[in-house]
């Protein structure tokens, strides 16, 4: 069935982040495209499942039962081709927590944590404000191209010199839309194998994948990688849910997973939401049809992105993501300061976009656009950059 993915939907006074809560300085008109949530409403059948649950009218303590774990499962296997076991399951109130318990129930105070920048900005405080060391292998942005690559020779030194414990791999790669390779992932595998790093991949995007790109789940390339792996995974980016506070975390590992529950039973936090538990199931059991769709929507807005960065090469380099729905834009040309880079677009042109600063010094000169609105608001966006930037800028 067809999707109304151009609806614009008001979401003011619903509590949200991007609209009603966020403030942070920016003036009250500018065009909110900076979190990474969409602005589009779950499929029908999470409304539904969410809705005869609410129709119920009790909310106590809950968990979910064996028909949960498989939709999750099936969901994994035939869209990743990941092979899971319920045993391996852990489930968390959503993805930056369980970077936090990894990090702190895997390492020591002191311990060095890997990180590829630039990069989502938790992967920092992840390790930052557990104490750990932070070490950075930065991706390489070939000029030409504009496309990220992977320091190999720097990623084996990092490790090697800091005796770095554990790897913070994003995958896909949330600022810049790689979607890694096959041979890239088993490459970084290698290194992290002959040097004992545990790897905990955040893979909470793999499921936004576009044309001629294929996600391969870190944690099925080996049983050897598997084990040393924390998977990361949820319904949240996909489905538009993150509110519901849900993640899949996959832990082969017997002593790995262990370890990491241990840490997790600190935080006193045991069953989550029935809601979440719900709309997960639901959105795996009933959302594929709604994620094809979506997904070639999201491809159209990203071409629109795209033709208005190559009218305006001067200002702006872009190229096109791999995977996610995020526009990593390149104003470095402009020689502006991240915040004068900031104020121009989000006072002067009012759109508001997350700055690249905030994924780390190699992000200085960036913009982060999130792609996942109605296209009137894409093209709304791109008529306000364009008082700054006309097309033959």
């Amino acid at each position: 069935m067809p999707y109304n993915f151009d609806e614009i939907i008001d979401r003011s006074g619903t509590c949200s982040i991007k609209i009603d809560v966020a403030g942070y300085g920016k003036p009250a008109d500018a065009l909110p495209l900076w979190v990474a949530d969409m602005d589009f409403k779950a499929p029908l059948c999470v409304i539904d499942a969410l809705e005869k649950q609410v129709r119920h009218g009790i909310f106590g303590y809950s968990d979910s039962g064996p028909e949960y774990y498989e939709a999750v499962r099936r969901w994994q296997l035939g869209h990743h081709g990941f092979d899971t076991q319920a045993s391996w399951l852990v489930k968390t109130p959503g993805v930056v927590v369980a970077l936090h318990i990894a990090v702190r129930g895997l390492t020591a105070p002191g311990d060095a944590v890997l990180i590829q920048t630039p990069v989502y900005h938790p992967f920092h405080t992840a390790a930052t404000l557990m104490g750990r060391k932070l070490v950075a292998n930065e991706l390489v942005n070939e000029a030409d191209s504009g496309k990220y690559g992977i320091d190999f020779d720097d990623f084996e030194a990092k490790i090697a010199q800091n005796n770095v414990k554990i790897f913070l791999l994003c995958s896909p790669h949330n600022p810049v839309g790689r979607v890694w390779t096959r041979e890239e992932l088993l490459r970084m595998g290698e290194i992290c194998l002959r040097y004992g790093v545990t790897v905990v991949s955040d893979e909470i995007h793999q499921d936004f994948i576009f044309p001629g790109h294929r996600h391969t789940v870190f944690a099925s390339l080996s049983p050897e990688l598997s084990a040393i792996t924390v998977t990361c995974t949820a319904p949240s980016k996909t489905f538009n849910l993150a509110g519901l506070m849900h993640s899949n975390i996959f832990i082969a590992n017997p002593a790995l997973r262990d370890a990491f529950v241990r840490e997790y039973e600190l935080y006193g936090l045991s069953q989550l939401g029935v809601l979440g538990l719900v709309a997960c199931q639901a959105a795996y059991e009933g959302g594929a049809d709604w994620l094809a769709e979506l997904l070639a929507y999201l491809d159209g807005n990203l071409t629109l992105i795209t033709n208005w960065a190559q009218s305006r090469p001067a200002a702006v380099k872009f190229r096109r993501p791999e995977g996610t729905y995020l526009a990593w834009m390149d104003f470095r040309s402009l020689g502006l300061s991240p915040r004068e880079l900031d104020d121009l677009v989000t006072k002067k042109a009012k759109v508001w976009l997350s700055n690249g600063r905030q994924f780390g010094e190699a992000g200085a000169g960036f913009l982060r656009l999130n792609a996942a609105s109605p296209r009137s608001v894409i093209e709304e966006a791109l008529r306000r950059l364009d008082t700054l930037f006309p097309s033959e800028y």
